[in-house]
Formats: structure tokens, C-alpha cells, sequence
């Protein structure tokens, strides 16, 4: 299934990464919250309200297909304790740190109608410096769940891909 780049023009034979450039709270936010009370840079998010701060950092999450020679990856974003972002931060260059983490899941993913926003998740750190792997709850009743460990079909991944580059178009 080729496909046309949205980031460099090319067109690909490989399937894309349906990647989100930062999580949906801070994709809410008015232009003047952005500036006001949201910082976004690479990998990490974080929005200043009054009486909190939430905190996000990116990762990835790789969906079987069951057909075919491919899975789909999804680049996402969880929500994260305050300790687990300072932890990530200071460690984020660190090739032998190794953690895991709680997070929530905080974007909408493509092919779910059911909200996916809020799926408890480990979040596990990998080396040379890859983004950090998420797993949602193996328990948590959720379609992602059941597709993150039983897999989806290459059709189903294929209309994730084209309403991913539908609606980047």
C-alpha cells in the first residue's frame, strides 16, 4: 500500500508510523494557552493550570496484523506522574537507563470509535536512546487492549493508515 509522505513528499512502499505530535490535551489548547500555560518540545509536554501540572512524554506502541508481514506503530502520547517525567528527562540521553512507568494513554487513536483516552499503561524504556515502548493493561476491557494482544487484520490496519493520511492531507 504506497502512500505519499506528508513530512517529505516521497512516496513509500512501507507502512507509516501513524504518529501524533503531541497529546491531545495540548492540541485543545487555544494558541494563547499553548503559549500562556502548555510547553511542547521534542518528546515531552507539560500544561500549568493553577492548580496542577500535567505531564506527558511520547512513545510508541506497535499493533500485531495478524496477515501480514508488517504491524502497525502508533507514535502517542501517555500522561505521566511528576517523578516519572523528571525521571525520564534526566535519563532521556541515557542509553543504559532502563525503567518502567504508569501512564495513561492521551491521544485519540485512528481505527477506535470507543474512546481510548485514559488506558492505564506501562510504559518501558528501550535502548539507544528508541522512544520508550507502552503496554496497555492486559486487563483494562478496552478494543485497543484486545487488539494491542490478539492482533488486527492487514485491512483493518490499512484504514488506519488511509484516514491517518485522509485527515493529515
Amino acid at each position: 500500500m504506497p502512500y505519499t509522505c506528508s513530512t517529505c513528499g516521497q512516496e513509500h512502499d512501507n507502512w507509516p508510523a501513524l504518529a501524533y505530535s503531541s497529546p491531545w490535551h495540548y492540541n485543545n489548547l487555544t494558541e494563547e494557552k499553548k503559549e500562556t500555560i502548555g510547553w511542547l518540545e521534542g518528546d515531552f509536554c507539560t500544561i500549568t493550570y493553577e492548580d496542577q501540572t500535567d505531564r506527558f512524554i511520547r512513545v510508541v506502541m506497535t499493533i500485531p496484523v495478524n496477515d501480514h508481514c508488517e504491524d502497525l506503530d502508533y507514535g502517542l502520547w501517555v500522561s505521566v506522574s511528576e517523578k516519572t517525567f523528571l525521571d525520564y528527562q534526566k535519563n532521556y540521553h541515557n542509553e543504559e537507563h532502563e525503567a518502567s512507568y504508569f501512564g495513561y494513554v492521551c491521544n485519540h487513536l485512528m481505527g477506535y470509535e470507543e474512546d481510548v483516552m485514559q488506558v492505564p499503561s506501562t510504559v518501558v524504556t528501550q535502548a539507544d536512546n528508541k522512544r520508550p515502548a507502552v503496554f496497555p493493561h492486559e486487563d483494562f476491557d478496552h478494543p485497543l487492549v484486545q487488539d494491542f494482544y490478539h492482533g488486527i487484520s492487514k485491512e483493518e490496519a490499512e484504514k488506519c493508515i488511509e484516514e491517518m493520511i485522509r485527515i493529515s492531507s
